[in-house]
């Protein structure tokens, strides 16, 4: 238990280092470790209103990597993958029905909440706003959006959307989210080593630059936010009058 405990304490110290993680995730006897942290993030980052600050597409790329080299070059269990798909995806949907209940049991006073380090009342706000705009669905884009994915559920919750229906989209959205990302980390070695060893030759590996593929993973993940605030900026431009001849 206490070396379990001491594996725990030093994946958080590297949380927001990829490369570090990816060394330490990637070792056999980190397996159990690597799962109860893994989870505990993904339910965090989809629950509770701290979770917004923690890394969400980019650990879960890091993790399909981690679990590609633990079965295909540490010779661990193939059944690892799908526990960790079925582990995961449970984490979020469960997550995201936390904050649900959150913003339901919390209603409309929540955005009269102070902004504190553990608050974000602008990212609340545009997650209203992105809900507002794309209904129901957003439950299932938002995965796929940092800071928006911690805050959706909460504003379903407040707008009492019918549970039900929430509960639809946020599996939908849920397993998606889960799947998609682990899988692209897990198949991108086997797919992208062999394309480019013949341009940097035989010693490539991807893993070996995972920082690079991580800041590309995260400007995919916050392009559409920042397009939706450039459209808004554009939009509240105001125009010039032309003056009369």
């Amino acid at each position: 238990m206490h070396d379990l405990w001491q594996q725990l304490q030093n994946i958080a110290l590297v949380l927001f280092n990829s490369e570090q993680l990816l060394e330490m995730l990637s070792k056999p006897e980190y397996i159990l470790a690597a799962f109860i942290m893994l989870n505990v993030i993904v339910f965090t980052e989809t629950g509770l209103l701290v979770g917004f600050c923690l890394p969400g597409d980019s650990l879960l790329v890091t993790a399909g990597i981690v679990f590609h080299n633990l079965v295909h070059v540490h010779d661990c269990s193939g059944w690892l993958l799908p526990l960790l798909l079925a582990t995961l995806s449970v984490s979020a949907i469960v997550g995201d029905s936390v904050g649900y209940a959150i913003g339901y049991r919390a209603g409309p006073r929540i955005f009269t909440r102070e902004k504190s380090f553990f608050f974000r009342k602008d990212h609340l706000v545009a997650a209203q706003q992105f809900y507002e705009k794309r209904g129901s669905i957003t439950i299932v884009l938002a995965r796929f959006m940092p800071f928006l994915r911690t805050f959706a559920p909460v504003v379903a919750g407040v707008g009492k959307m019918n549970y039900g229906r929430f509960l639809f989209y946020n599996v939908f959205g849920g397993v998606g989210w889960v799947c998609g990302m682990i899988l692209f980390g897990y198949f991108l070695t086997p797919l992208l080593d062999p394309l480019l060893k013949p341009i940097f030759g035989e010693q490539f590996r991807i893993q070996k630059h995972v920082e690079v593929l991580i800041v590309l993973v995260v400007i995919v993940s916050v392009a559409p936010v920042f397009i939706a605030w450039l459209r808004r900026r554009m939009q509240k431009k105001p125009t010039i009058p032309v003056a009369a001849m």
